[in-house]
């Protein structure tokens, strides 16, 4: 098994070398993106939510919220082509002392988090941690013991958005002045969720330049906003000094009767996600060797995975966007590991 990913590893450092700006490619020789959901119960869930994991946002504990099912806990995400190698806490503590690792994204981008800073405390659960908000936007976890960071800095759109009085939010398309702020050894962005509910409960109006779009279509602006953090990213990040990654969408299941009652994955073909060509477009026609953690069709298929009506927030409010914990971004962060592997 070792000597197979030490083999991807070069398989991916030949791709680096021919500087293709497409790196939609996976790290190993592997597409994780396409397989199936197993119940594996000897092996999963990786941590228990309550025991292990005491400060995990009280939406994502669906246990804890009353969820009398245990089943979607125990799904393992396989790969058509090969297996994920088992996480290991320690070894991705290890290989990422004295680093940073930062999401910045929206709260699905929250969701990965939080499952990622769960399964590194339970690999070191007699270390010590830290867990602070210096700002509402800004969430650090850390293990001094291997001084080790893992950031959620909050922002839905990556582009800029401002408030106006009169004309609500404004989201700037073509506009970044946050970037200063995306600063970590491995960088890992997400947007989507935010484009696509703009209509619910604020004025949202878009803007090019001076001029202020009404009406515009919220793929479009997704494409044009994207676009221009992929300049930014080509204009201002150093490949030799910091790894790029991008979130990409997950699915959500508010169709027909959503996700209410569903206890287990879909299988088989899935219809093409909105969005997900502008994603893998944007991705491709950049310099910067951006990889994408191609998460689409593994949530489309776990319509069981999300909190439904267990958000702790009474069962008039049905979530079918983010996830339970554990479940399945703990799989995500599989991917992310087999995937910094091989970087």
């Amino acid at each position: 098994m070792a000597f197979y990913f030490r083999l991807c590893a070069l398989v991916f450092a030949v791709l680096l070398s021919a500087a293709s700006p497409l790196y939609l490619v996976q790290a190993n020789a592997c597409d994780f993106s396409l397989g199936n959901w197993v119940l594996d119960d000897s092996h999963y869930p990786l941590y228990d939510a309550s025991r292990d994991c005491p400060f995990i946002g009280r939406g994502f504990n669906c246990l804890r919220n009353g969820r009398p099912d245990q089943d979607y806990l125990k799904y393992r995400w396989k790969p058509s082509g090969c297996d994920l190698p088992r996480f290991d806490g320690v070894n991705f503590l290890e290989r990422y002392k004295g680093k940073k690792i930062m999401f910045v994204g929206d709260s699905i981008s929250n969701n990965m988090w939080q499952s990622l800073t769960c399964l590194l405390h339970n690999a070191v659960p007699e270390s010590s941690y830290a867990l602070s908000t210096p700002t509402k936007y800004l969430s650090v976890f850390t293990i001094p013991e291997f001084d080790v960071s893992i950031i959620w800095l909050k922002n839905g759109f990556l582009v800029d958005v401002v408030h106006d009085k009169e004309k609500g939010r404004i989201v700037k398309l073509d506009s970044i002045k946050s970037g200063y702020m995306w600063k970590g050894d491995v960088l890992i962005f997400n947007t989507y969720h935010w484009w696509t509910h703009l209509n619910e409960s604020v004025t949202v109006q878009f803007q090019v330049g001076n001029e202020t779009i009404k009406n515009m279509d919220p793929m479009e602006a997704y494409k044009i906003g994207l676009t221009t953090w992929s300049k930014w990213i080509d204009a201002n990040i150093d490949p030799s000094m910091t790894k790029v990654l991008f979130q990409g969408i997950a699915a959500s299941h508010f169709e027909g009767e959503g996700c209410l009652k569903e206890t287990e994955p879909e299988e088989g073909a899935q219809p093409p996600y909105p969005g997900v060509e502008i994603v893998k477009n944007v991705l491709s026609s950049m310099s910067y060797p951006v990889y994408l953690l191609d998460i689409t069709f593994l949530t489309q298929l776990r319509i069981d995975g999300h909190p439904s009506i267990y958000t702790g927030k009474g069962t008039s409010y049905v979530d079918c966007s983010h996830w339970c914990l554990a479940g399945a971004p703990d799989a995500w962060n599989e991917i992310l590991y087999a995937v910094l592997l091989g970087l």
